[in-house]
């Protein structure tokens, strides 16, 4: 396979935990991303799928540099960007952009949609403002939208065509990566599908790479060619879609598919429900060694002492990666 557009290589992003006091000092962290490597192929769809707060929507963020890494590099294209700054980093916004998960709260209430639409055109200078209100209209009508919606307010949208007005913004500047920040999430089921299907349409006639994030497993695997799981700010298994969702090496990854439903007409066997012992720790004390071990039913005095590495099966189709003592 040829080199990755974007590799991420022990990235980590942490938060100060402030005190109450005047002076606020500093009385721990909170590890939401740690030591996360990742690389994301041209063309493909990589899903990136964790419960809530385990850290994916940092992890996108660091990937598209909006926030800085603590450790750990980026590049893009065989180009280091993980300090760059200024001019440069506003060249990279070009080529990577997002599409945010509430589609209301990501759109400027006081802005018709093309004003919204054609704002990167305008930030770096594509065009005449005629130029960019004719593109603007273009793009509606890209994503499904008519074009006279060019001089509509936001509040005048439901919900899945606010979507494919951040969606137009985010395709304005014919970037190579687009980050889906769970694009669907807040939409009814019958609206995901056709935003599922746009994105899926955008991708193969832009030539487009995406990285999917979603905590549902069975959108993920819909939409995505390989899948990374994510805990507690770690990747714990990647791997092809189906490989994984099919077969899932790493307990944690088991759990999380075992909680989604299966109609009783798809003919598939429903699998056994999987209850996790205790709580989701704190980010600000992760525990030690594998960071799932206190809610493993498989675990033992190794995984609470040493960190499991994230290495290739024997076993399995393509590069099925998965950090486990004890793997499925």
């Amino acid at each position: 396979m040829n080199s990755p557009l974007l590799r991420a290589s022990g990235v980590s992003k942490r938060y100060p935990l402030r005190g109450n006091g005047l002076l606020r000092r500093t009385r721990g962290w909170i590890h939401a991303v740690d030591d996360v490597s990742l690389d994301v192929h041209e063309g493909e769809t990589l899903g990136l799928v964790g419960e809530s707060g385990c850290g994916k929507s940092t992890l996108g963020r660091v990937l598209l540099r909006l926030l800085n890494p603590d450790a750990g590099s980026i590049s893009f294209a065989g180009a280091d960007i993980t300090g760059i700054e200024g001019e440069d980093l506003r060249r990279l916004r070009r080529e990577m952009q997002i599409v945010f998960q509430d589609p209301a709260a990501s759109l400027n209430p006081r802005h018709r949609a093309g004003a919204i639409v054609g704002a990167p055109l305008a930030i770096h200078g594509v065009g005449t403002a005629a130029q960019r209100r004719e593109r603007s209209r273009e793009l509606l009508e890209i994503v499904g939208l008519r074009p006279e919606y060019a001089d509509r307010y936001p509040h005048e949208f439901s919900g899945g065509q606010r979507q494919r007005i951040g969606i137009a913004r985010a395709i304005a500047l014919n970037p190579r990566l687009v980050i889906a920040d769970e694009p669907v999430s807040a939409l009814d089921v019958s609206v995901q599908a056709q935003i599922l299907n746009l994105l899926a349409d955008l991708q193969r006639d832009l030539g487009l790479t995406y990285v999917f994030i979603a905590h549902d497993l069975a959108v993920v695997r819909q939409v995505s060619d390989r899948v990374a799981v994510m805990y507690l700010g770690r990747i714990v298994e990647v791997g092809p879609a189906l490989e994984v969702c099919d077969r899932p090496a790493h307990h944690y990854t088991n759990a999380l598919l075992s909680a989604v439903p299966i109609p009783e007409v798809s003919g598939i066997r429903k699998r056994e429900r999987i209850i996790l012992r205790g709580d989701v720790p704190s980010l600000a004390t992760p525990p030690t060694g594998c960071a799932f071990h206190p809610r493993c039913a498989a675990a033992t005095d190794i995984c609470a002492h040493e960190r499991p590495p994230l290495v290739q099966r024997l076993s399995g189709a393509g590069e099925h990666s998965v950090a486990c003592h004890h793997p499925l």
